[in-house]
């Protein structure tokens, strides 16, 4: 007799959220994502103060499109940092993207 053939049915979100004000790649997503998205990693955000003027970019390098221009004083919740540009999200609208390490320290 043939083995018998089992059917699975996929679930997950079918509906991410927005990238642009929710935190999330494939390698690491904001821990208030859990259950949301898939990512390898997650984790909590670490809020940090941008000691300077800093443009929001959608990737890491100066020739990157910019989101938005962020104040010296404003707020910024840092995921990952490395290549000397920082991930998270700030601004009014907490808009995911990249600021330069410089503008953290």
């Amino acid at each position: 007799m043939p083995p018998q053939i089992r059917s699975f049915a996929l679930t997950g979100t079918s509906n991410p959220p927005d990238p642009a004000t929710h935190a999330f790649r494939k390698d690491l997503a904001d821990v208030a994502l859990a259950g949301r998205v898939i990512a390898s990693h997650y984790a909590l955000p670490v809020e940090r103060e941008l000691h300077r003027d800093a443009k929001l970019r959608v990737e890491p390098g100066k020739d990157s499109e910019v989101i938005a221009d962020l104040d010296a004083g404003a707020p910024f919740w840092l995921l990952d940092s490395r290549g000397g540009w920082s991930w998270g999200y700030g601004g009014p609208d907490k808009r995911v993207g990249y600021v330069s390490e410089e503008a953290l320290l």
